[in-house]
């Protein structure tokens, strides 16, 4: 028998094995459960720090007269891969490395295609941006072996578990060297520092079952066969990005796994099926970077509390008919640059597993969407690329305002004032600051949401906005602007059978769960098929 309990513990209690048994068998007495051979599993951790106090709970599955099964006991059998049916994967991010586990279940090869590194020389290409301002056009934060997670915080909370199972996803992280804390911290997070050496682990197990990852590869076109009037694709044309050896992969499917950043994906299906494409609504905003203590403070009501770590937030807003909202919030954590191009300024954020630098930040986004885009951003060949080409002009006018990969920044309070910020805070963004007035040159349908956003978060959180706020830009890939339609039924591209679009390039999910999840199940669809 398993009984489901919760139980409400001051923080520093949390250690304390006996104090929590006693909670917990003590709620059980209560419906007359005996204990006496009870065995506790925790299964969620969350803390409460509301009405002016801070706590834990803590829920628990107890296990009467029977045993739990481990991690190990409840991970999915993956079979050798004998190589009569494969399967190409672009992208070796969450989709594309889940997607490929689900393929092995059934002894199905996945063929991994990577534009970007491994993820050790990845490292060591992401330091230059910060270094020296030299950013690889396909090895960078957001493009090789991981994924655009890898390198940029690898927090798992999602709000579509929905989606998929969630818990699998968690379990095969931790299977793979993650803690297993994250299966029951109700915002798993993993750490930048340790996702490399898990999705290296990841990638060897997929080869030692048959599977192939190939590096340096960016897909360059759509390998496409027609019959019966509709137009197929069974693989894909590669350029070495070290080489520039052309080789082709072909497959009885293409799992399209790549990211929210690979924009030329989308001028390649544009090229064979432009009506695969349809414009949606993604977000466009700043970081804010607060002194970490300063969050703590208010979050925690300036009460010194053991064992919480970091405090987190998310804060929501309605402005002139649009959302303004925080998104992947960093806590003890520092601002990164994640351009994917030279003459471009994207940031994003990130934090170790221990979430203990000195800032904590947020992305604060406007949402945007596709009747929002200026009209000269609509061209002919495929209108529902306009936001994407919209975000790179603003993503350009945000290096025009920087210095290389120095970002624009001004103080929280000088961009409500409208005024010049003389000096800049310190900041954890490693490449340096300019100071520039972002309330001046920010599309005036963002700065000005923004404002208002910043002004209603100050109600919620008394003191946000404060002197060591500092806002930086441009924080612009929250989300792709462009889905790739899928089949209801089947999950192939609408226009083009074969193709199965996953994770955060496809505009079906966001982040590294969701995206996992994602892979998963376009690839359940490709095994539906192939059987």
């Amino acid at each position: 028998m398993v009984y489901t309990v919760s139980v409400t513990v001051p923080p520093d209690r949390e250690s304390d094995e006996a104090y929590i048994r006693n909670e917990v068998f003590t709620a059980l007495k209560q419906k007359d459960v005996d204990t006496s051979d009870a065995v506790l599993v925790k299964t969620k951790r969350s803390i409460d720090a509301r009405h002016h106090s801070v706590k834990l709970i803590l829920r628990y599955d107890v296990y009467i007269g029977e045993r739990p099964a481990s991690v190990q006991d409840s991970l999915p059998e993956w079979k050798h891969a004998d190589g009569s049916k494969k399967v190409i994967i672009v992208g070796s991010g969450p989709a594309g490395l889940f997607g490929a586990f689900t393929l092995l279940e059934a002894g199905v090869q996945p063929i991994i295609i990577e534009r970007g590194e491994q993820a050790g020389q990845r490292k060591r290409d992401i330091a230059l941006i910060s270094t020296k301002g030299v950013v690889g056009a396909d090895s960078n934060y957001c493009f090789g072996e991981g994924g655009a997670g890898t390198f940029s915080d690898g927090k798992l909370y999602t709000r579509s578990d929905k989606r998929g199972n969630l818990p699998l996803v968690l379990k095969i992280f931790a299977h793979f060297g993650a803690s297993e804390r994250i299966l029951t911290d109700a915002h798993p997070h993993i750490g930048t520092e340790k996702l490399p050496a898990i999705i290296t682990a990841m990638r060897n197990k997929i080869i030692e079952l048959g599977g192939e990852c190939h590096w340096n590869m960016r897909v360059t076109d759509l390998i496409t066969q027609n019959a019966n009037g509709s137009t197929s694709v069974c693989g894909v044309k590669t350029e070495n990005t070290k080489t520039g050896e052309i080789k082709e992969f072909t497959g009885d499917a293409v799992l399209l796994a790549t990211g929210h950043s690979a924009t030329d994906i989308y001028e390649i299906i544009t090229r064979h099926s432009p009506e695969s494409l349809e414009a949606k609504t993604f977000a466009v905003g700043v970081r804010v970077e607060h002194p970490r203590t300063t969050i703590d403070d208010i979050q925690f009501h300036g009460k010194k509390t053991q064992n919480l770590g970091a405090a987190e937030y998310r804060l929501t807003s309605q402005q002139d008919g649009r959302g303004v909202y925080s998104f992947c919030m960093c806590p003890g954590g520092f601002v990164v640059p994640s351009s994917t191009a030279p003459e471009q300024i994207v940031i994003n954020g990130m934090s170790a597993s221990g979430r203990n630098s000195k800032w904590s930040n947020a992305a604060i986004v406007v949402e945007t969407r596709p009747e929002d885009i200026p009209e000269q951003y609509r061209v002919l060949d495929c209108p529902a690329l306009a936001g994407l080409r919209w975000r790179t002009a603003l993503e350009h006018l945000t290096w025009q305002k920087g210095d290389g990969q120095k970002a624009p920044a001004q103080r929280l309070k000088d961009f409500l004032n409208h005024k010049d910020s003389t000096s800049l805070p310190a900041s954890s963004y490693a490449p340096g600051l300019v100071a520039s007035r972002l309330d001046t040159w920010l599309p005036p349908q963002i700065a000005k949401r923004l404002a208002a956003g910043f002004k209603d978060f100050n109600k919620h959180m008394k003191g946000f906005i404060c002197d060591d706020a500092l806002i930086i830009a441009s924080e612009t890939r929250t989300s792709t602007p462009v889905r790739i339609l899928r089949n209801a039924e089947s999950g192939e591209c609408k226009g083009l059978a074969g193709l199965y679009p996953a994770g955060e390039g496809s505009g079906y999910s966001g982040g590294i769960a969701s995206s996992a999840m994602d892979g998963v199940k376009q690839c359940k669809a490709i095994l539906n098929a192939l059987h």
